[in-house]
């Protein structure tokens, strides 16, 4: 909360193609009120980062937390850097013991059904299996 008033958090979990490419731009950040907190930790180009420097430069939206940016990486001069109202992480936001079991799990399981001749438990690219 920001001085007892309320906040609104908006958190992105969607996949990156031509529909949802900069789903979240100027028009958007204009909707939203100024107690607002955009989360990313899908895909950078959801957001069109120019709106959303300009959006956190005016106080448009209360803050921003990216695990991902429009461009990676990033150029070190990024305005979007120099403001007091946006965390940003270098794509680590699910860098936890738990997330690590999680993932390498499936990957020894897949890894065993190869090596018997066993269907993947787990395929990742089902187009390639034929």
């Amino acid at each position: 909360m920001l001085s007892g008033i309320p906040s609104h958090k908006i958190s992105l979990h969607t996949n990156l193609d031509a529909s949802s490419w900069h789903m979240i731009e100027d028009a958007e950040f204009n909707l939203m009120k100024p107690t607002a907190y955009l989360v990313n930790t899908a895909r950078g180009p959801l957001i069109d980062q120019v709106a959303l420097t300009k959006a956190l430069q005016s106080n448009q939206i209360a803050g921003a937390a990216l695990d991902v940016l429009e461009k990676e990486p990033p150029a070190e001069d990024d305005p979007i850097f120099t403001l007091l109202n946006i965390i940003c992480f270098s794509h680590i936001g699910t860098a936890t013991e738990e997330t690590h079991r999680a993932m390498r799990e499936p990957a020894v399981q897949n890894l065993i059904a190869v090596i018997t001749g066993e269907k993947l438990p787990a395929p990742v690219n089902l187009e390639v299996l034929g």
